[in-house]
């Protein structure tokens, strides 16, 4: 099985529901976060990145409802380490670091808070808040840093109903020759 048919599996089994309180499924998020990538030339790994960031929470038992939740998934962890088994950093870091940088802007931008879902508001709360001035100091100390914060507005921007991007299969090609290995 190659690493694009195992990606696919696990949409097709996993990508249909609910992304946790927004109005999309899981699938159209993640096609939505690798749809505006691509329209600001991303390059190809942070493109598949975007596809990818939330990939442990469907590889991942987590509650469907957000409002179950009681600590945090870590499904940026989750998610990244297995992409890592499959993908070079230029993947797999920007995925471990989006939920940081989802902290990160709410520590150094003004406004950027008002601007997250309440399910966003909700989750920011188990990830620990806006970071600290030394969190702040070791996250831009990350190589992928800058990468994570492009990813972060993706993923924020990725919540749009009925919005219409390319399908699953149009990342095909670029999965393949991101690959490191194939299953």
């Amino acid at each position: 099985m190659t690493t694009a048919e195992e990606i696919f599996a696990i949409f097709r089994d996993h990508g249909s529901g609910a992304y946790f309180g927004e109005n999309v499924s899981m699938s159209e998020h993640a096609l939505q976060a690798a749809y505006f990538a691509q329209t600001e030339a991303a390059s190809p790994a942070l493109v598949v990145a975007a596809l990818l960031h939330d990939i442990g929470h469907l590889i991942d038992d987590v509650p469907e409802d957000i409002t179950d939740w009681t600590t945090d998934a870590c499904h940026e962890l989750v998610g990244s380490r297995w992409l890592a088994r499959r993908f070079a950093p230029e993947v797999f870091e920007p995925v471990r670091l989006h939920v940081p940088a989802k902290r990160y802007l709410c520590a150094t931008e003004g406004g950027y808070f008002a601007k997250l879902s309440e399910a966003s508001v909700a989750t920011l709360k188990l990830q620990g808040g806006p970071m600290s001035a030394p969190e702040t100091a070791r996250f831009e100390g990350e190589r992928f840093h800058k990468e994570a914060v492009r990813l972060r507005r993706w993923d924020d921007q990725g919540k749009v109903a009925g919005l219409s991007t390319p399908e699953l299969e149009h990342y095909r090609a670029m999965i393949d020759r991101l690959a490191i290995r194939d299953l």
